[in-house]
This record gives structure tokens, C-alpha cells and sequence, in this order.
């Protein structure tokens, strides 16, 4: 067993111990986050859901030394001004528990989970619920810390399902959250979306970064002028490889700008007779505060909106 592979098993442990304990934690808005955390009551963590939630910096004493070695073993330990911080948090969904980076996620290789995801996984769930037939291919694109992929394998054992990204440190949580949830049927790739993968699928599932964000780090920056650049090249590079019948599921968010969609209209071009498709707004307002960034001031709000495409 390799380094890499002792600390991932270590991690895997430290997430089952945590599901014995009866560990929650629903993690919210990066400005909900800062705002608790600049109370008074929360300079140093109390519980595990301080330190593994609130990444909030603890002391040695507060896990025995059996507990805190294996904290060091599993790599996720970093230490400042005489405290000890987590790089890695839980986060509940449902009865699963992911683990994704800490907050403030400001490393370009951070791996996102947040209220977007619950949102995604509502999405997911809900098609899958409707869905008349099963899933025998699935590939979720920039799995992050693998939500998608999780669900549609629990879903469809018999399933087989690839979690792709451009991400090393994404793909390493996404295989130990699917060891996490039980599932066998996940295969795990490094690909820039579908370049990697062949042949069809009958789901692909996607929740791009959609953000124009200055400092262009992987798990926020969308491209294009707005953050929307990634996930028009999604649609246009997952349509022809649905199969007959196969379904695209895309969760994105888009910048509006004078009532307009500019995503809608960049993608409607795609949509022609081979495709029957629906459009929603799943919330009207989202991240308001990056109204204030200077590319952002023609933009009037910004929608998390779900776009399911299906090959007639």
C-alpha cells in the first residue's frame, strides 16, 4: 500500500467514525460562513463539527492522542500560531457525508460543496425519481467531490459510472467519498470533460464552476465573459454523445444581464429537432455580493437555472 494510500484509507476511516458519532453538518454560503465565524463565541472549536464543519482552528487537547495522530495520518492537519486546523471538511447530505476542502476555499485545486450541491442533488434525485427506465452509463463531469456520481450509483448498482475532472485532488475525495457511500461501480477518471471517454451514455450529469472569478481558480472560474463559457462548451460537447434516449442534466448559474439569458441564447443553436429539452430557474437570486465586483456591474442578478436535454 502506497503513501497516498494509507492516508486515503485514514480519511476513510476518519469519515465512518464520524458517521458512528452521528456527525451533521450542512455547510452554507461562503458569506454565511465568514459572517459565523466573526462572532465572538467562535475562536476556537469546541466539538468535531467546529473543527470539521466551521474550520475553525482547535487545540491538541481537544482529541485525545489516539484521535489526533490518526488526524495526522490522514494528512489533514496544518498548523498556525500554536493551534491546529482541518483541511478537509464533512458535510451531510441526506444520509451521506462527503468530505471536500476547508473554508475559505481559496486554493486553486479547492473541491466546492456548498448549497449549489444540495441544489444539484435535488435535481439528480428528482430525474431519477421520474426516469422510466434504467441507467446502464452515466458520466458525471467535474465531480468535484463526487456528488453526482454517488447518487446515480446508489441509484443503479448495476450501473456503470465515471467521474471525470481536471482536478487530482477532486478525483482522490471523490474516490473516498464513493468508498464512504458504499458504492463499487464508480470509475474514476482524469479527463477535460469527455476528451478522456468514448462511446455513450444514456446520463451525463454536470454542475460547472460559473463564475468570471480574477483569480480564475478551477473550481470557480466558468470562462467567457460572464462564467458562462464552461458550461455552453458542456452542452456542446455532451449532446453528441448521448445515446439514443439519453439524457443531459445541467445545473449551472447564469449572469442576467437587462432581462436577458445569455446562456440560453448561446446554446439555443444546439437544441434543434434532435432534442427535446426544459429550462428552469431553480432560484432567481444567488451571490448577490458579486454584484459589487467591477464584472458584474451590467449584471442584474444571478439565476441557478437546470437544463435537461434528452436525444429523441
Amino acid at each position: 500500500m502506497s503513501v497516498q494510500q494509507r492516508v486515503d484509507r485514514e480519511l476513510i476511516e476518519l469519515g465512518l467514525r464520524l458517521q458512528q458519532e452521528g456527525y451533521r453538518f450542512t455547510t452554507p454560503t461562503p458569506l454565511t460562513h465568514e459572517r459565523v465565524l466573526q462572532r465572538a463565541d467562535r475562536c476556537l472549536a469546541k466539538d468535531p463539527r467546529d473543527v470539521f464543519g466551521w474550520s475553525m482552528p482547535f487545540d491538541q487537547g481537544l482529541f485525545g492522542t489516539e484521535r489526533f495522530q490518526a488526524l495526522e495520518c490522514a494528512g489533514i492537519l496544518e498548523q498556525q500560531d500554536g493551534l491546529w486546523r482541518s483541511t478537509v471538511r464533512w458535510s451531510s447530505l441526506n444520509d451521506l457525508l462527503f468530505v471536500h476542502s476547508s473554508f475559505p476555499t481559496k486554493q486553486n485545486d479547492a473541491v466546492f460543496f456548498g448549497p449549489d450541491t444540495y441544489r444539484f442533488a435535488r435535481a439528480i434525485n428528482a430525474y431519477l425519481q421520474r426516469r422510466t427506465t434504467p441507467v446502464k452509463h452515466a458520466v458525471d463531469i467535474g465531480c468535484g467531490a463526487g456528488v453526482g456520481a454517488v447518487l446515480i450509483a446508489q441509484a443503479y448498482p448495476q450501473a456503470q459510472v465515471i467521474a471525470v475532472d481536471i482536478n487530482p485532488q477532486a478525483l482522490r475525495l471523490t474516490a473516498v467519498n464513493a468508498e464512504l457511500a458504499g458504492t463499487n461501480n464508480i470509475a474514476i477518471y482524469y479527463s477535460d470533460l469527455l476528451a478522456s471517454l468514448e462511446g455513450q451514455f444514456d446520463l451525463v450529469v454536470a454542475n460547472p464552476p460559473y463564475m468570471n472569478d480574477q483569480q480564475q481558480r478551477a473550481y470557480r472560474h466558468g470562462g467567457g465573459a460572464l462564467g458562462e463559457a464552461l458550461s455552453v462548451r458542456i452542452v456542446r460537447e455532451a449532446l453528441p454523445q448521448l445515446s439514443q434516449g439519453g439524457t443531459l442534466l445541467l445545473y449551472t448559474g447564469v449572469a442576467m444581464v437587462a432581462g436577458a439569458d445569455p446562456f440560453l441564447a448561446m446554446i439555443g443553436s444546439m437544441l434543434g429537432s434532435d432534442f427535446s429539452w426544459t429550462y428552469v430557474e431553480l432560484d432567481p437570486d444567488v451571490f448577490g455580493e458579486e454584484l459589487l465586483k467591477p464584472e458584474y456591474e451590467q449584471v442584474e442578478r444571478i439565476a441557478v437555472t437546470l437544463l435537461t436535454v434528452s436525444r429523441n
